[in-house]
């Protein structure tokens, strides 16, 4: 049985209002999740109009059962593989918008079997697909100090990294892992954070997330495919949740928004640089972050950032 759907989409107007969709248009959203944003954008579709959906999560397919369109498709797969399923469908370079919100679902939290919460006890999983990939208690037990230091350093930006892979090291060394308040209460003893609102666990949680799910990698790869299969025209709009995400997408977006640097004195003609700079590239439109209002009815997006660009 399917829980019920309490999740709230983030920036959901903005979304709305900066894909600026067409009722013939085509759009892609990239993580359907709980189908929040799938259904509203559905609702300004027309007749000839159509929603393809992507998310690897396998819960996701049971939510998208729900949607009975025939302008709707879903497809149960890492956003990374997207081209090849616009290759598959025909409609690379014919896409309208696509849709990316980086976030995760309180279902995927709540759910205590999927090892995400450091709140709730489970088996230390944290993938979003568990029947592929080395789960976070295979790595957590399996890898060197080093690389665990590493891992929660990069991706938590956590100052005690050092201490809590010594710490996890060593508490191995007398019992495996394998649930999620045992590896949280190793952190905890570790952490000295003035911040009480905030866990003294999350940052080393999200750091192993993000390395288990290769999240920073499907990202980069998203991005690159993106400008390929957008139409002229087509809105790129994402939204994400932490500066790692955020200064990946910002980057890009400002790199490709920009014509190429040639460097003086290189034997090129006017005619090559002309070429060069055709070249499909970003229109910069937009930075937004949530309202007072969102965030005190949402607490989930206070920490949102959502960029647009359009290809021209």
């Amino acid at each position: 049985m399917l829980k019920k759907n309490n999740h709230i989409p983030v920036l959901l107007k903005e979304v709305i209002k900066f894909l600026k969709i067409k009722e013939n248009g085509i759009y892609i959203d990239c993580t359907f999740g709980l189908g929040g944003h799938s259904k509203h954008i559905l609702k300004k579709i027309g007749k000839n109009g159509y929603l393809y959906a992507i998310d690897k999560d396998p819960i996701s397919t049971k939510f998208a059962k729900q949607i009975k369109n025939k302008n709707f498709m879903f497809i149960n797969d890492s956003f990374k593989n997207l081209i090849f399923h616009t290759n598959k469908l025909n409609i690379t370079k014919k896409v309208n918008g696509i849709l990316l919100d980086l976030g995760f679902s309180n279902n995927q939290i709540k759910d205590k079997e999927r090892g995400f919460s450091f709140m709730l006890n489970g088996p230390l999983d944290m993938r979003f697909n568990q029947t592929t990939g080395k789960s976070a208690k295979d790595w957590i037990n399996e890898s060197d100090e080093k690389e665990i230091f590493k891992i929660i350093k990069k991706f938590g930006q956590e100052k005690f990294a050092k201490k809590i892979a010594k710490s996890i090291v060593n508490y191995r060394k007398k019992k495996k892992i394998v649930n999620t308040l045992e590896l949280s209460k190793i952190i905890k003893k570790n952490v000295n954070i003035k911040n009480r609102k905030k866990n003294p666990a999350t940052k080393t949680f999200q750091a192993i997330r993000i390395h288990i799910n290769k999240e920073l990698k499907c990202i980069k790869k998203i991005l690159k495919d993106s400008l390929k299969i957008l139409s002229n025209g087509g809105r790129l709009l994402i939204i994400s949740f932490n500066s790692l995400e955020d200064k990946i997408i910002k980057n890009f977006m400002k790199k490709n928004s920009k014509n190429v640097e040639i460097p003086n004195k290189l034997p090129i003609t006017n005619k090559e640089i002309e070429y060069l700079n055709s070249k499909k590239k970003l229109k910069l439109l937009k930075k937004i972050l949530p309202s007072k209002k969102e965030i005190n009815k949402n607490i989930k997006s206070r920490s949102a950032i959502l960029r647009i660009a359009e290809l021209k």
